[in-house]
């Protein structure tokens, strides 16, 4: 069965495990667009500017057997509210570091924010580079073989994406979902005996907390 977005009252007879994920970027890059076609299928081709961050969640089945629910937080990219990232990416299990192909200066951006999340967030993070807006192929500033062979080099996971037509949405998100270490986490939850925030957080195994947060 492929991957596929599914709403929770199907999810009962999974194995439901959460993580945290953070968007990271340049204003305007589209981050906010990109996380509401994925959580809620809509673009809007004007959306204001986040303020702080923006809080989402949904949920990927991977197979019959597992379910993968992200607890998105959807930074501001604005220089002010950089001072307030690490507050969002610390404990986080994957990021998606976004940067809009028509702008070069983004990219620039969005390395600098991937060596800070390499040098700072935790060692097991899976991040992925995703070159939005790939609809504005007249505007185009950033070629794709660049972006890629730097994200090889990186060890990166790379999509190029578009909010409006939805391209690639789906598969950056299931892409993420398939790299997140179910077997680590149900491995340290056995040795332990808890939850992992590292390996993510089995919900089908703790029922008594009502937020279930990895943050």
């Amino acid at each position: 069965m492929s991957a596929q977005t599914r709403p929770a009252s199907s999810q009962s007879s999974s194995k439901l495990h959460q993580f945290k994920l953070v968007l990271l970027g340049e204003s305007a890059v589209g981050k906010s667009s990109l996380v509401i076609r994925f959580v809620k299928d809509q673009f809007d081709d004007y959306r204001e500017s986040t303020i702080g961050a923006a809080f989402l969640t949904q949920t990927i089945s991977l197979d019959d057997n597992t379910t993968i629910k992200f607890e998105i937080w959807d930074t501001a990219g604005q220089e002010r509210y950089k001072s307030l990232a690490p507050m969002y990416y610390r404990n986080a299990n994957c990021a998606v570091v976004v940067y809009d192909i028509t702008q070069p200066a983004s990219l620039d951006k969005a390395k600098s924010w991937i060596k800070e999340l390499q040098r700072q967030a935790d060692p097991n993070i899976i991040i992925a580079l995703a070159g939005n807006k790939s609809d504005l192929v007249s505007r185009r500033a950033i070629a794709t073989e660049d972006a890629q062979a730097y994200a090889d080099e990186a060890g990166l996971l790379f999509f190029e994406t578009s909010a409006k037509t939805a391209e690639n949405i789906h598969e950056l998100f299931t892409a993420l979902a398939k790299k997140l270490p179910l077997e680590q986490m149900t491995a340290s939850r056995n040795r332990n005996g808890m939850n992992q925030r590292q390996g993510g957080v089995d919900l089908t195994q703790n029922n008594n907390d009502p937020n279930g947060c990895a943050c």
